[in-house]
């Protein structure tokens, strides 16, 4: 049937309109008929000879008087449904009950409308599709027992892509077919049923009898839209064709066009013989690229009309050179190009694990994400991750190996450095030498839409008086706005929302925060001893070999030799310059062996510090001894943890404090807390509150080049200051962390692990912590944790309690004599006289 047939509409008359729709909700109303106890319907027959009406589709029918019209009849006295069935062949003159075919519609028939010639004409509606049973009946009309087909089905992704297929190869029928309406196309795009679609769409187009015949008898919904795709394509290429020949005819006639054609006509026959002229095979070639290149529709519609405006120019024209570079870009760049994903956690997992060694936290999110892309494989949405840490933790390497687990193309963009908002945007092209921003740069380089997209370094973007680039990353980071977006050079949508982004950075503090809130914060909290120790000998040592023309088997390096380079010859939270020390060691080792001399074959802690020097670097140890004023601070560095004396000393003086050792503001105010902790709670030391004016306090913190600031070293400044005030020592095996208030209450502080892992490392025996750091040690390896007495505190009195050994008698309290004034001595002699 034609689109008229089944689309109520046109371009009738208000009246014809209102009565279609009137006899439509008649039909409508009209009930199917209900199957009895043994599933079976029966029903009046309706013969249609050469129309087939499909279920849920509405067709105007021509009826004779006979048989058809006395089944209608009945129907309708009846209010009933009856089954409309098909001949095998329309042509057959003598009808038998094996003529029809034995699949039949279930139909309503509305309200018969009498015609002048004496035939009637009635709207039916199919319904749903029967399976013939049995003839209870041929004369005077013929009725027929049947059964249902069950044609629900479960709408799984291959379902859903076929069902896709369908509306787009529909919706190219629709564009080329003038007799089928645009809300055709709209129609399809609302039925979710893959029966109801492929039924619609049959009916929709003109496709033959047979193949009509073909689609009715296929009973299952998908076997049916495959059957009609194949049927559409065929359609497509005619109406393709078709449109072809149309629109020659139509330029050959066109006075309008007919100088334009007539040039063609002279171009075509300069190229037969060798003619053509360069200019014309550029454009040629330009338009030949467009057409073999899906793009998107408004992309394409730009392309064309910069072919169009490059014909109208001449070749010289200074324009012609940014036109060109314009579609070069449009034609170069990805629009549909993608890349299958590898979605198995385990092969994900083994690669991860092959290439990296700990960054636990960034390995399971990967996983997680590949594991929720394996069970939903069509989700679009992509992770944005934010990996940050001091330098050499692994963080662009992880990123490679995150591409070569998912199968994804790697590409990497640098950000460090970038000032200006038109490196991440584009220039407009009203500028002599503009080009895309380096996002769209970059897809370029892809050449694919869901590649693996680093964002190196996006905490060193700048921003000056040519605008904030960190700003214009808003847009590509942020998975609502990334599906369409704008560089200012093509001024086109461009989707990338296909991509998974992953940034760096060494810290959060100079990235805004709009920006930080787009992305997902994962740390690298830096390696410690342990961690160094084993990507030494699994990866470091390996590659560096390799590099050094080295075998394996040729050159050892000893463990306490590594341990030695960890300690003594690098102070880093990454393994960079562990891995520059190895490969010193092993380029020296060669170029004795290329010399024919003696090398050695196994590297230990003597030839380290013979081939590299004395150590650059000393670890500081826990104290030899017990002291008065020295405790042992715990402290947090970008290069990992480590502990650190504080030392105090009391002199003669007028109650001063000074603070040394290159010391920040906050870690002054730490100080100045702990001293007035300290005179609060005088009495309960048994120091007489009177010794604070004559005395001047002097706080040092060594290795005085360093800069040193914060509020956890509180409560060890606190602990030192009581220890010199009373003469009690502090336990040389303790080190402690915290911040504390003037009521000497212990607060949370940060970097945990790496403290604790420091006090392991520099031989401690106990850690004092603060009780709401507890949480923390969830970081701390296990081995660690066995090693260390880690003890909880909530007061400053517990830490007085742990770390300075008891007052072993009950002592004066100290007390300092007081200078005489002037007056006094005067007084005094006044008096003896």
């Amino acid at each position: 049937m034609r689109s008229g047939d089944w689309f109520p509409g046109g371009d009738n008359s208000e009246d014809i309109t209102s009565s279609l729709h009137q006899r439509t909700e008649e039909v409508y109303q009209i009930p199917d008929s209900e199957p009895n106890a043994k599933g079976y319907i029966e029903s009046p027959v309706l013969v249609l000879n050469d129309i087939i009406v499909l279920p849920k589709m509405i067709s105007p029918i021509m009826v004779s008087p006979g048989p058809n019209l006395l089944a209608i009849q009945e129907a309708q006295y009846n209010y009933q449904t009856l089954v409309s069935l098909v001949l095998h062949n329309p042509e057959d003159e003598e009808i038998t009950v094996d003529s029809f075919l034995p699949v039949g519609v279930e139909m309503a028939v509305g309200r018969l409308i009498n015609l002048p010639d004496g035939n009637s004409s009635a709207l039916v509606q199919g319904r749903r599709r029967l399976q013939i049973i049995n003839f209870t009946q041929t004369e005077p009309y013929m009725r027929v027992r049947c059964r249902l087909f069950d044609e629900d089905i479960q709408i799984d992704n291959d379902a859903e892509a076929l069902m896709r297929a369908t509306r787009d190869l529909f919706e190219k029928c629709v564009q080329f077919d003038r007799s089928l309406p645009e809300e055709a196309h709209l129609f399809a795009m609302n039925i979710n049923e893959p029966g109801w679609l492929a039924d619609m769409v049959a009916t929709a187009i003109s496709l033959p009898f047979s193949d009509r015949q073909q689609l009715l008898l296929k009973t299952n919904p998908l076997e049916r839209l495959k059957a009609l795709n194949n049927m559409l394509a065929q359609e497509l290429d005619l109406l393709q064709l078709e449109e072809k020949i149309q629109t020659q005819v139509q330029s050959e006639v066109d006075k309008n066009q007919r100088e334009f054609y007539l040039r063609e006509q002279m171009k075509a026959i300069q190229n037969e013989l060798g003619e053509g002229d360069v200019w014309s095979r550029e454009i040629n070639e330009i338009r030949t690229k467009l057409e073999k290149k899906a793009l998107p529709g408004e992309a394409a519609a730009a392309a064309q009309k910069e072919i169009e405006r490059l014909t109208q120019m001449p070749p010289m024209t200074p324009e012609v050179g940014i036109i060109r570079t314009y579609l070069d870009w449009i034609l170069e760049l990805p629009w549909h190009e993608f890349t299958d994903d590898n979605l198995d956690v385990n092969h994900a997992k083994k690669i991860l694990e092959d290439n990296h060694y700990a960054l636990t936290e960034a390995k399971d999110r990967i996983l997680e994400y590949i594991a929720v892309r394996s069970l939903k494989p069509k989700k679009p949405r992509q992770p944005i991750l934010c990996f940050v840490g001091p330098p050499g933790t692994g963080k662009t390497s992880l990123g490679k190996s995150i591409s070569d687990a998912l199968g994804r193309k790697f590409v990497r963009l640098s950000l460090g450095g970038v000032r200006d908002e038109a490196e991440i945007r584009g220039h407009r092209r009203t500028y002599i030498g503009a080009m895309p921003g380096r996002i769209i740069q970059t897809m370029k380089r892809a050449q694919t839409m869901n590649p693996l997209f680093m964002l190196d370094e996006i905490d060193k973007l700048g921003a000056d008086f040519r605008g904030d680039p960190a700003s214009a990353l808003l847009e590509v980071l942020d998975p609502e706005q990334n599906s369409a977006f704008s560089d200012h050079y093509l001024e086109l949508d461009y989707d990338l929302s296909h991509v998974m982004f992953i940034t760096t950075a060494n810290t959060l503090s100079t990235i805004p925060p709009a920006l930080i809130d787009r992305m997902e914060v994962i740390e690298f909290p830096g390696y410690y001893e342990e961690e160094k120790l084993e990507i030494a000998k699994r990866f470091l040592i390996a590659r560096q070999l390799e590099e050094s023309s080295l075998e394996a088997d040729e050159v050892k390096i000893t463990e306490p030799a590594i341990r030695k380079l960890i300690r003594e010859y690098t102070y880093e939270a990454g393994v960079r310059n562990l891995e520059r020390e190895i490969g010193k060691l092993f380029r020296k080792t060669a170029r004795l062996k290329s010399e024919k001399r003696h090398y050695p074959k196994r590297i230990t802690e003597t030839q380290v510090e013979k081939y590299l020097g004395p150590p650059q670097f000393l670890m500081m140890e826990a104290e030899y001894q017990d002291e008065i004023g020295v405790a042992t601070a715990i402290a947090w560095t970008e290069n990992g943890g480590e502990i650190m004396p504080v030392e105090v000393l009391l002199m003669d003086g007028k109650g001063n404090l000074q603070i040394t050792g290159q010391i920040g503001d906050i870690m002054q105010e730490s100080a100045q807390a702990a001293l007035s902790y300290l005179k609060s709670r005088a009495d309960d030391l048994d120091i007489d509150s009177d010794i604070f004016e004559g005395l001047d306090i002097h706080i040092h913190v060594p290795e005085g080049a360093i800069p040193k600031d914060g509020p956890s070293a509180g409560i060890t400044i606190a602990s030192a200051l009581i220890s010199a005030f009373t003469s009690r020592k502090i336990y040389k095996y303790i080190g402690m962390t915290g911040e504390i208030t003037l009521r000497g209450k212990v607060l949370p502080i940060g970097g945990v692990r790496e403290k604790v892992l420091a006090a392991h490392r520099s031989g401690l025996k106990m850690v004092l912590l603060p009780e709401k750091n507890r949480k923390d040690l969830v970081d701390v390896p296990k081995k660690v944790r066995d090693d260390l007495n880690i003890v909880f505190v909530s007061h400053m009195d517990q830490v007085v309690d742990l770390a300075l050994e008891p007052v072993a008698e009950k002592k004066e309290k100290r007390t300092i004599k007081k200078k005489e004034t002037k007056n006094q001595k005067s007084a005094e002699n006044s008096s003896d006289k």
